[in-house]
């Protein structure tokens, strides 16, 4: 059984028929929000960033929400392959003071958490800033209105009325939260973002620690980032809130194709779009992206039968050793997906590339 599928948007599909892949195909690889879950692509991460794109040397516009911003600016490390690594040690061994029985306060998850990214990236800003070839986007959300300020009531009473203007329209949400990226001096985001309000933000040494953590800051779970230098004025969260996994205009890439580690198939626009089956949808904006994802039926042989995922923190509880194990092992079972990877590309192993 192959662990890895591959599907893509039709021009992406003519593409690979008629030339398969090659790393200079490359122009862009998104990199979704969606926590735990990203663990099981840190093999093929490691693979694709520190193997397979050094042979070539084209420009590669990263773009990451949450998880995804910390693994795309861990690419753009002198050593990607050893930044990966310690990024998967780091995010399976994670733990934060807390009461027994009880869930850690966001402040001490915000303090924890913040001083992980500035131990990894502190004094490494120019490493991932001024990268030869990798342009890094990091993607956040701005509150707006009642979320310009995070605090006890504003902050659910905000998302509250996020939610019920998402229902209705994913546009209009623009009048509670708005995208903020962060890009990377070299060159500008490629991907128009006309889709929704939006907001770019040079990505500078002095925002790089407080970007990072903003775009990994779930609403309750952890603390808003206020006030990011260079930034407008408020408070910034989880980049995954306004593009759980960055369903973004990539057809109007003038060349190329995007490449897109994900760890399901479906592309979704927004986090509060998860209950909303109609927005799961492949669009013609993904005309020119090839998804790599999990087989679903690989998934069901991993620990609990599922990918990680946060609400094993509430299944494991304090059991912090269980978690370790069941994540570490996850993690191993994926080397499978880079094996199928490098298998298919080199040419030694036939897979049945499906439509978005």
């Amino acid at each position: 059984m192959n662990a890895l599928h591959i599907h893509a948007g039709p021009r992406a599909l003519k593409h690979l028929l008629e030339r398969g892949l090659a790393p200079t195909d490359v122009r862009v690889i998104p990199a979704a929000a969606g926590g735990p879950k990203g663990l099981v692509l840190n093999p093929l991460d490691r693979y694709l960033f520190g193997e397979w794109l050094a042979a070539s040397g084209q420009p590669v516009h990263l773009l990451g929400a949450s998880i995804g911003a910390w693994r795309m600016a861990c690419a753009c490390l002198v050593d990607p392959d050893a930044a990966f690594a310690q990024l998967a040690e780091d995010y399976i061994h994670q733990d934060y003071p807390h009461a027994p029985g009880k869930a850690p306060k966001p402040a001490d998850v915000s303090a924890v958490f913040g001083a992980k990214l500035a131990e990894r990236f502190g004094g490494r800003e120019a490493e991932v800033l001024n990268h030869r070839r990798y342009r890094l986007h990091v993607f956040t959300s701005r509150g707006r209105h009642l979320l310009r300020r995070d605090a006890p009531l504003r902050t659910p009473l905000g998302y509250l009325g996020a939610f019920a203007t998402n229902a209705v329209s994913r546009r209009a949400m623009g009048a509670w939260l708005e995208r903020v990226v962060f890009s990377a001096p070299a060159e500008p985001l490629p991907i128009p973002l006309h889709d929704y309000r939006s907001c770019n933000v040079a990505l500078t040494a002095a925002n790089l620690h407080p970007s990072l953590l903003a775009s990994c800051s779930i609403p309750m779970w952890l603390n808003a980032v206020h006030d990011i230098a260079g930034a407008p004025r408020g408070a910034y969260w989880d980049g995954g809130i306004t593009d759980y996994h960055l369903h973004l205009d990539y057809a109007a890439l003038p060349e190329g194709l995007v490449l897109y580690p994900h760890f399901q198939r479906s592309v979704i626009p927004g986090w509060l779009d998860k209950p909303l089956k109609r927005r799961h949808r492949a669009t013609p904006l993904l005309d020119n992206v090839v998804v790599l994802s999990p087989n679903p039926a690989w998934v069901a042989r991993l620990p609990r039968g599922k990918l990680p995922d946060r609400a094993d923190f509430k299944h494991f509880g304090d059991d912090h050793a269980g978690r370790v194990a069941a994540w570490s092992r996850a993690v191993r079972e994926s080397e499978r997906l880079r094996d199928d990877f490098a298998a298919w590309v080199n040419g030694t192993k036939a897979f049945e590339v499906q439509a978005l």
